[in-house]
């Protein structure tokens, strides 16, 4: 229990600092899926020593679909991320993440035909309400207009990606372990991250690295490591929906960090907000 509740704070910790870095490159004129491709092809060299200890002729063919399937979801939903990064607010798009609740239960809705209880659309409506104080502080306010904005669109796409990939890394974890799943995230993410890269057409090399950036691409790997190492971690020994409840927790540092670092203004609206958010989720998912 004690390495469980290390785990997600480590995992609440690392994931607005890997932003921080994220959004620092973009300023600095790096493209986001080169961003992107190069954290998953660092991260992909750190695995080849501890995949030799591996026997991977002994898993099953569901684990290589799994594994594809959440390479997709993952590569994607994080190149989405650092789009988003790259001309938004740190502190406005952390907290946009609570709304993965939201989307879990209407995925719900529609799919499974589960209706939500009283507990269940109380969350919603604090998720709803928080967001306002967030999303208000905004040029365009709480209105239809904020879809309007790039950067909330591809935060959205981002949010649903990896809500969607969550499940099936909890997939390949039941066929393997947290470490085979975590050496294979990074490996099927640098393959398919490799090919938005390229399909956008950028001139740049994707893999060459500036003498300035290097150091924020190693902190950068460090803290997208940490981060989903822990996650599987924890996927391994809890419910996934309570990781995440427990995970929105990072929208508070991601706020903090967005005030410390980037000068972002209406902090504290902002984490009036994210408390809010962040109770309507956990109300959300301990109501299933």
């Amino acid at each position: 229990m004690a390495l469980t509740a290390i785990a997600v704070l480590l995992r609440i910790l690392s994931n607005p600092l890997a932003n921080v870095f994220q959004k620092q490159l973009t300023e600095r004129s790096e493209p986001p899926l080169k961003v992107n491709f190069i954290t998953f092809l660092l991260l992909s060299a750190v695995c080849i020593v501890p995949a030799t200890r591996i026997e991977w002729a002994a898993l099953p063919k569901e684990f290589w679909v799994w594994c594809t399937v959440a390479g997709i979801f993952g590569a994607t939903g994080n190149g989405f991320l650092v789009k988003a990064l790259q001309g938004g607010d740190l502190s406005v798009l952390g907290p946009i993440n609570s709304y993965k609740s939201v989307v879990g239960m209407i995925a719900g809705i529609l799919l499974l035909g589960e209706i939500p209880g009283l507990w269940g659309v109380a969350g919603i409506a604090l998720i709803v309400g928080g967001s306002y104080f967030v999303l208000d502080t905004l040029s365009e306010k709480f209105s239809p207009a904020i879809l309007r904005r790039k950067d909330i669109r591809y935060r959205i796409w981002a949010m649903v990606l990896t809500a969607v990939e969550a499940v099936f890394i909890k997939k390949v974890i039941l066929y393997a372990s947290a470490t085979t799943a975590f050496i294979t995230w990074c490996w099927f993410g640098a393959l398919f991250s490799l090919a938005l890269a390229l399909l956008a057409g950028r001139s740049q090399s994707p893999l060459r690295i500036r003498r300035k950036d290097f150091s924020r691409y190693v902190w950068l790997v460090l803290c997208i490591g940490t981060m989903q190492y822990t996650t599987n971690y924890v996927f391994d020994r809890m419910n996934v929906g309570y990781a995440l409840a427990l995970f929105q927790l990072s929208t508070i540092v991601s706020i903090l960090l967005g005030y410390k670092i980037f000068r972002e203004q209406a902090i504290g609206r902002k984490l009036l907000g994210a408390v809010i958010m962040i109770v309507g989720s956990v109300l959300i998912i301990f109501s299933k």
